[in-house]
């Protein structure tokens, strides 16, 4: 379906707007699918992407700022995302000893467990929005997708 048909537009849209608008739609998509998956775990897209971030640290606490620097939504506020998953007993919070003013942040094994769990779902999920496309095709758009968003003034 194109996202004339999706928009239900009469008028013809020229391609730069068209791209925006199937971007922004094609995104909703996926958001709307992947916090399905999330939903049963009380968990929001951000949560998810903050417990991933965590478990990347093999071990290492994270402060804030990283947390922050490796957000998806770069918005995010991260402080309030860390404070929910702290009442979950997904994630500990603790002062740095060398330096006072610095949170240190750790998965716990009750969110990696949850991860384990998301894992499999989350791979089918990413799966599923790949299966219409070739390796070669998935390449390509990931490419576009970077030169897209990488402007120059």
């Amino acid at each position: 379906m194109t996202i004339e048909e999706v928009i239900k537009s009469t008028v013809k849209l020229d391609n730069a707007r068209k791209v925006i608008l199937n971007i922004m739609y094609t995104q909703n998509v996926i958001h709307d699918h992947f916090s399905e998956i999330l939903k049963p775990y009380d968990l929001s897209g951000e949560q998810y992407n903050v417990l991933r971030i965590l478990r990347g640290q093999k071990g290492k606490p994270a402060n804030m700022c990283v947390i922050q620097e490796r957000m998806l939504a770069k918005t995010s506020n991260t402080t309030r995302l860390v404070d929910k998953l702290l009442l979950k007993d997904y994630v500990t919070r603790n002062v740095c000893p060398g330096n006072r003013r610095k949170i240190e942040v750790l998965i716990t094994q009750k969110g990696l467990d949850i991860l384990n769990e998301l894992d499999p779902k989350v791979d089918k999920h990413e799966r599923t929005f790949a299966k219409n496309l070739s390796q070669k095709e998935l390449e390509l758009l990931n490419e576009l997708l970077e030169k897209y968003r990488t402007q120059k003034n």
